[in-house]
C-alpha cells in the first residue's frame, strides 16, 4: 500500500477562515495525506472555543509557533499577521529538513503581514527569497491552469517588465516544472488588445515572440503558441485545445480563471526545491467565525495536488 505523504499545513491568518477549514476538514484530509498543522495548542484551543468546533482526534500540532494573541475575528492585525508568517516559516523549516514531503498554505492577509513588519507581499515572494529561486505562480484546477509571468505589481509596470531574456527564462522554467502529454502545447497570451494588431496597438508581442523563439531553441521543441489575442484566449473553442496558459499579468489570467473555476482553483508554487500548494482564496473576513457555510473545494484540491 502506498505510504501517505506527510504534509505541513501553515494555518494562515487566525482572524480568517483558515483554521475553520482545517478543523472541519481534518478527517477528510487525513484520508489523503498525513497532516501536521503549524499551530500550537494555546492558539488552537482559543480558535476552537470561538468557533465552537471540537478539536478532532489526531489533529497534530507543534509545541510552539509564535507569540500567543487574542483572536479578533475578521480584523486585520499585526499579531495575526506575525503568527501567520511564523506558521508559514515553520512549514518551510520542516520541508527543508525533510520532515514533511510538502506544504499547504491556508490564506494570509497581506496587509496584516505589512503591519507586522514583514518585508514580503505574500508566500511566493518569501519563497523566492528564502530559496533563491525564480518561483512561478500557477493557479487553476484540473481543467485549466494559468501561470503568471508578472504577479503583484501595478498594471503600469507590466509592459516594462517583459523582456526577451526574462520571459524566455520563465518559459523554460515553466515547461520543466509541469508534465505535458507528447503533443500538448501551452497557450501563450499576448499583452495588448488584439495581440497588438501587428504593432498598431503596441509592440510588446514582438518581444514575446522573440522570447518564445529563444525558449524553443533551448527546449529543442515548439511548446508555446504564438501570442494569442487575450480576449478570446479563454473561450470554449480555445480552452478545449489547451490545459496550460501563460498570462502576462495578474488579472489577465486570473479574472477568467476565477469566473470559470472559482471554488475549485488552487495556487501552486513551481520551480522550487520543495512542493507548495495553497487555496486560491483569501481570508474571507466577511464570513469568518460567523457560522456561514465555507466551501472546502479549493482546500481539498490543494491537498490532492501534492
Amino acid at each position: 500500500m502506498r505510504k501517505m505523504k506527510r504534509v505541513a499545513i501553515s494555518i494562515g491568518d487566525l482572524n480568517g477562515i483558515g483554521i475553520e477549514l482545517a478543523l472541519k476538514n481534518h478527517y477528510e484530509v487525513s484520508k489523503i495525506v498525513e497532516p501536521v498543522y503549524m499551530i500550537d495548542s494555546v492558539m488552537l484551543d482559543r480558535c476552537s472555543k470561538l468557533l465552537d468546533i471540537a478539536i478532532p482526534d489526531g489533529f497534530e500540532t507543534l509545541e510552539s509557533v509564535g507569540e500567543a494573541f487574542d483572536i479578533r475575528p475578521s480584523q486585520v492585525s499585526a499579531n495575526s499577521g506575525r503568527y501567520s508568517y511564523d506558521s508559514f516559516m515553520k512549514a518551510i523549516e520542516l520541508a527543508r529538513d525533510g520532515v514533511v514531503d510538502a506544504i499547504v498554505t491556508l490564506p494570509i492577509h497581506k496587509k496584516a503581514w505589512e503591519m507586522a513588519g514583514i518585508e514580503y507581499k505574500g508566500h511566493t515572494d518569501a519563497l523566492r527569497d528564502i530559496f533563491g529561486a525564480d518561483a512561478i505562480m500557477m493557479l487553476g484546477c484540473e481543467q485549466m491552469f494559468v501561470a503568471l509571468y508578472t504577479e503583484h505589481i501595478p498594471l503600469r509596470d507590466v509592459a516594462d517588465s517583459i523582456s526577451v531574456d526574462g520571459l524566455s527564462r520563465f518559459l523554460i522554467d515553466f515547461y520543466h516544472s509541469i508534465t505535458l502529454k507528447d503533443s500538448e502545447k501551452i497557450a501563450l497570451l499576448g499583452l495588448n488588445p488584439h495581440a497588438g494588431d501587428g504593432g498598431v496597438l503596441g509592440d510588446e508581442e514582438y518581444i514575446i515572440k522573440d522570447a518564445t523563439v529563444k525558449a524553443h531553441e533551448v527546449l529543442g521543441r515548439d511548446i508555446y503558441t504564438e501570442p494569442l489575442v487575450p480576449d478570446v484566449a479563454f473561450t470554449p473553442r480555445v480552452r478545449e485545445k489547451y490545459r496550460y496558459f501563460v498570462a502576462m499579468y495578474h488579472d489577465q489570467g486570473l479574472a477568467p480563471l476565477k469566473a470559470l473555476h472559482f471554488d475549485e482553483g488552487i495556487n501552486v508554487s513551481l520551480n522550487l526545491p520543495i512542493v507548495r500548494t495553497s487555496v486560491d482564496h483569501g481570508t474571507a473576513f466577511d464570513i469568518a467565525y460567523s457560522g456561514a457555510d465555507i466551501s472546502n473545494l479549493s482546500y481539498i484540491n490543494a491537498i490532492k495536488y501534492i
